[in-house]
């Protein structure tokens, strides 16, 4: 099984192309981290066509994938629009030279996020994920109740994501479909019922995975060979159902620590590395610890100067994410070297090849 690693800038609380952190300055920390390669992050961010291409070489890193959010099912000139903003990740990540198919860049299809979602991610409220006190609550008095997505839209969503895959594929890249909280499609219960409908791969967050109610071990046990990108996040349920509790939404999750450190919270990093082991995974390990937005505050530190507040210095919170972020490398790193015990099919324990940065 041969893997390599990368982190992403929604690590660093990059969420759009005009963030004020320097992308070569993010680059740098990736590779003196020991990271092998980036999601491309917000599209723009680290550049497109040859000045991607140009920056990523300059760093010696590869292109990971990237995210690409479209409106599945929904009316025909949206997803339309959705689909030439597809084209253009899809025009950036094959500028970029791929040295190994094993390793070229998987498009992360996703869908946007569902504002009744985003207010209350995930479990543990049961299936209609919000909290039984809720004033909206379907189990209130007086609740019309929560509608139920009609068969022929779950076809046309599922139809909308295939249309997708296959325009991917097209390009000579093989996409990957993201479960995310706060969206569409965040249980397993869902993304069982969206993989049934179609044929794109499986990229299991398994932070995400975790905080929607499901268990990542057991997940790759279960999707095994559909599994194509693997994005490696802890996280904590005690954090997230505390802020559930107090009415937060899945940015105040992030903020309290939903997802702290690999090794912080309450996934086995040791026992998802050895099913992927058994399962035969190969390719991107990328490492992600979704931080809070920083660029809202940049202007609003006392004693920055007007350089400081527009990037061209690190971030008053950027050396305690440098630290994580190095820190994740390393533990995964060990890992990699030293694997964990045999899976559960009882294969031996074998090393995981991890792949050098290529020159």
């Amino acid at each position: 099984m041969r893997v390599r690693v990368a982190n992403a800038p929604v690590s660093y609380g990059i969420y759009r192309p005009d963030h004020p952190l320097p992308p070569d300055r993010l680059l740098a920390a990736f590779r003196d981290h020991g990271y092998q390669g980036t999601d491309s992050g917000p599209l723009g961010y680290l550049g497109e066509g040859e000045a991607l291409a140009r920056r990523l070489a300059r760093h010696g890193l590869s292109l990971a994938g990237g995210w690409a959010d479209l409106r599945y099912g929904a009316e025909p000139a949206a997803f339309a629009a959705d689909l030439r903003a597809l084209d253009r990740a899809l025009d950036a990540f094959t500028a970029v030279p791929v040295d190994d198919a094993l390793f070229a860049p998987r498009p992360t299809l996703a869908c946007p996020a569902d504002p009744e979602r985003f207010a209350a991610p995930g479990v543990p409220y049961g299936p209609d994920r919000q909290r039984p006190d809720a004033p909206d609550h379907p189990g209130r008095p007086g609740h019309p109740g929560r509608s139920v997505r009609p068969d022929q839209e779950r076809e046309d969503f599922a139809a909308d994501v295939q249309r997708a895959a296959d325009r991917c594929r097209e390009r000579g890249l093989e996409p990957v479909f993201h479960p995310h909280l706060g969206t569409a499609v965040e249980t397993p219960e869902e993304t069982r019922l969206l993989l049934s409908r179609t044929d794109v791969s499986l990229c299991l967050d398994t932070g995400h995975w975790w905080l929607a109610g499901g268990d990542p071990v057991a997940a790759v046990a279960e999707f095994g060979p559909r599994i194509r990108q693997v994005h490696l996040k802890d996280a904590d349920r005690a954090v997230h159902e505390r802020v559930r509790r107090a009415g937060g939404d899945l940015w105040a999750v992030v903020a309290a620590g939903g997802f702290p450190a690999l090794g912080e919270g309450d996934i086995d990093l040791p026992a998802v590395l050895a099913a992927l082991q058994a399962a035969g995974y190969g390719g991107w390990l990328v490492v992600e610890q979704d931080a809070p937005p920083q660029e809202h505050d940049q202007d609003q530190v006392p004693g920055r100067s007007p350089d400081q507040a527009h990037g061209r210095e690190a971030d008053p919170d950027q050396g305690r994410i440098a630290a994580q972020q190095k820190a994740n490398s390393a533990l995964l790193r060990g890992l990699l070297r030293d694997p964990p015990p045999a899976g559960p099919r009882g294969t031996p324990s074998e090393p995981l090849c991890q792949e050098r940065p290529h020159p």
